[in-house]
């Protein structure tokens, strides 16, 4: 049980970083984040995602904008500088521990 929550905890941090990744491109929304995550091996839900972006949102990290398409109400988050900020520091990061442990 240990094992499964440091792992989840290192996921979710993961997670955050794919959610800056993807904002700085193009606004994003959360079912499209549950299919891109996917695509990256995590299995995540709303209960998971939802509380995320809020957070996210709530630190100055992404700017979320109601939106209504195709008669459906739905949010769409953007990055702010805060949150390239955050992203920029993070991906210098991931980009020196790939390095390191790739040595081995």
């Amino acid at each position: 049980m240990m094992a499964e929550k440091l792992l989840r905890d290192f996921y979710l941090g993961f997670i955050r970083i794919h959610i800056l990744f993807h904002a700085r491109k193009a606004p994003v929304y959360g079912v499209e984040l549950m299919r891109e995550l996917v695509k990256h091996g995590y299995t995540v839900g709303p209960g998971t995602l939802y509380p995320i972006l809020h957070t996210m949102e709530a630190n100055g990290l992404l700017l979320g904008i109601k939106e209504v398409v195709k008669g459906k109400a739905r949010r769409c988050y953007r990055i702010t500088s805060k949150g390239e900020f955050i992203y920029q520091g993070a991906q210098k990061q991931a980009v020196e521990l790939i390095t390191e442990i790739s040595e081995e």
